[in-house]
């Protein structure tokens, strides 16, 4: 194999691949990034056996074949070449070496057999629909803030992406939650989509997702199989395993019934939580919101280090309340918030709180109250 490749269009490609591939692995190969010439592209292959990802760049492609080599290392000296050096990867087939090439810089680096890598088995999907990057992009971001680390509860280590009923007809939902927040998001239905199984999509595929989803323009193809979940552009395909377990009913969760409102500006009340936040050292700083006629007083109170407060004017009508929250999940939640204004919607200081950006009911978000 020997190709010639643009240093930018490289390294765009090899870092999408090696940011799959685990650091620590007791299988080498997968370690390695398959790279395959052929016509005028060069594709780079990576998995780490849940997760595929496929980048293709444009080439000279002189003599076609494939090999494979250590991602990571291939990617620091893509990386630290010079911009704009044109670079050449040649595969030496007999000494089991791959040359790359730039200007006056010259590595050679171990190979090993393009047959030892382990090709994700492509599964048939029952559906597939075209959805637009931005609103992928919402649908994952504004969740997975909520996606649960407890490995121990498996089910919940991903956003759980599937059709659903809301008050205009069908919409895709994606849901996270770990038990202290939640986050439901809907988006208009694609056209194709209304056969989607639902599947709950890992953590890690969520994180490389991401990356494909950076152009507005960009339409993602969406194959969906009970498995399996496939997102691709026309140079990037990434595959993933989904979780093979069951989702727990979060409509339960969401409170119907709370009448008391809070409307505050979003960015002043994150900040606000921030300031008073600081006074304590715990993890999980209690803040408690005190409530009265369109005011709104933050208070920490942390015996050790002090004590804060802070009032902001907010429009509330309804009897005084007092509620306490992890100071950390309430501002992630507040950080969601697109529009000037959150809503809150409380019942009791024992119950969960519902909050939505200003009237748009195509996201909503429940937090759990602590005792302060």
């Amino acid at each position: 194999m020997k190709i010639s490749v643009e240093r930018s269009a490289l390294l765009k490609a090899v870092s999408q691949a090696q940011s799959v591939v685990e650091r620590r692995n007791t299988i080498p190969i997968l370690a390695n990034v398959l790279i395959e010439a052929e016509g005028n592209d060069v594709t780079f292959r990576a998995t780490d056996l849940d997760i595929e990802v496929v980048d293709k760049a444009p080439a000279q492609v002189e003599r076609a074949g494939a090999t494979t080599v250590s991602a990571t290392t291939l990617h620091e000296i893509v990386r630290k070449l010079p911009d704009g050096a044109l670079v050449s990867l040649t595969d030496d087939g007999a000494t089991g070496r791959l040359t790359v090439e730039a200007g006056r810089s010259n590595f050679s680096l171990a190979t090993l057999p393009k047959e030892d890598f382990p090709v994700m088995a492509t599964s048939e999907y029952q559906s597939n629909f075209s959805a637009p990057a931005p609103m992928l992009r919402r649908l994952f971001d504004k969740s997975k803030f909520a996606i649960s680390t407890e490995e121990t509860r498996y089910y919940l280590n991903g956003v759980y992406m599937h059709i659903s009923d809301a008050d205009g007809g069908k919409v895709l939902r994606c849901v996270a939650t770990d038990g202290h927040r939640l986050a439901r998001i809907d988006a208009d239905l694609p056209d194709g989509a209304s056969d989607m199984p639902g599947v709950i999509v890992p953590r890690k595929t969520v994180a490389e997702l991401r990356k494909l989803l950076e152009d507005d323009d960009m339409q993602i193809a969406v194959s969906v199989s009970e498995t399996k979940i496939r997102f691709a552009t026309p140079a990037i395909t990434l595959t993933s395993k989904v979780i093979d377990g069951t989702f727990p009913d979060y409509t339960r969760v969401i409170p119907q019934g709370n009448t008391r409102k809070l409307e505050v500006d979003a960015t002043e009340f994150a900040k606000a939580v921030d300031r008073v936040a600081t006074v304590s050292s715990e993890r999980s700083r209690a803040v408690k919101l005190s409530l009265s006629e369109d005011r709104l007083v933050l208070s920490v109170n942390a015996p050790d280090s002090g004590a804060a407060e802070e009032e902001l004017a907010v429009a509330y009508s309804d009897e005084a309340l007092e509620i306490g929250f992890n100071a950390k999940y309430l501002l992630e939640i507040a950080g969601q918030v697109d529009r000037e204004n959150a809503v809150f919607m409380f019942n009791s200081a024992g119950d969960p709180t519902l909050m939505r950006e200003g009237n748009d009911q195509s996201a909503v978000y429940v937090v759990m109250p602590m005792r302060v």
